[in-house]
């Protein structure tokens, strides 16, 4: 077992069980993830249930469930586990989302997931994070058919735009959004996504990557240009670049140079 995570309100882990995992117990948080590699089955709710990749495991809080590999080869999966009262300050009140079934195919809901146990470690990129964490609680809400509409700020949103517009390489969470625009942290990031279209996380992201792509046009050290434009260093500034333009920095330099010969030739 691994522990990617462990805070009072969020635990993130990932496991591998071959046979018998673990007998009838309850959680008094909700469990929420994805197996990764085999079949991991349970009784839950009076139910025989099993996960395959591609699905979804939601436990909710008190419901008393046990575990073992469907097959041979064992299993292994990832999950996170939020207290309640967590995922209702996300959701900003009314009804908490329960799913009976223990195991939904609701593609929004595993989407959501798999955003965010796909890279574990980046749970340390506090605005990702938190972002991922209003699109997990988004679609569980979505899932159990109990969504609410919620009233939106337009001022707060552009706020929070023009200050990670002002300064996008600094290290930003909804935190500081939420100061420098009065308005709570949860209903701030529904704003801005009603608004603008994107996450404040992902609109960071891209403003860093347009710094990124000025200084290396400039012809500075890749490793440089992550540091200036706020990345963490230059491999994560490489996943972000590969994961916005399909392509590689080096790659993209080695396309521009044609570009740019061809721009003085002209002037």
């Amino acid at each position: 077992m691994r522990v990617w995570l462990d805070t009072p309100s969020v635990r993130m882990i990932e496991a591998y069980f071959r046979g018998a995992s673990y007998g009838m117990h309850r959680h008094d948080t909700y469990a929420i993830g994805m197996t990764t590699f085999g079949v991991q089955s349970m009784h839950y709710r009076g139910q025989l249930v099993h996960s395959k990749p591609g699905e979804t495991v939601v436990i909710c809080p008190d419901e008393a469930h046990d575990g073992w590999s469907g097959t041979a080869g064992g299993y292994t999966y990832r999950i996170i586990h939020i207290r309640p009262d967590m995922l209702q300050t996300v959701l900003g009140g009314g009804a908490l989302p329960l799913l009976g079934e223990g195991v939904s195919r609701n593609s929004v809901l595993h989407a959501a997931v798999r955003a965010l146990l796909h890279r574990p470690g980046d749970a340390q990129d506090v605005l990702t994070f938190e972002d991922q964490l209003l699109d997990l609680a988004l679609a569980l809400q979505q899932a159990a058919g109990n969504e609410r509409r919620h009233s939106v700020d337009p001022r707060a949103a552009s706020v929070a735009r023009d200050f990670i517009d002002s300064q996008p390489h600094l290290r930003i969470d909804l935190d500081v959004l939420a100061r420098a625009s009065g308005r709570d942290r949860w209903s701030l990031s529904r704003d801005f996504r009603q608004f603008f279209g994107t996450s404040p996380s992902r609109y960071m992201t891209m403003r860093r990557l347009d710094v990124a792509r000025t200084l290396m046009a400039k012809g500075l050290p890749l490793v440089q240009c992550a540091t200036d434009a706020g990345f963490a260093d230059q491999s994560h500034m490489t996943r972000q670049f590969a994961s916005a333009f399909g392509l590689t920095p080096k790659r993209w330099l080695t396309l521009q140079r044609p570009l740019a010969q061809a721009a003085r030739q002209v002037s």
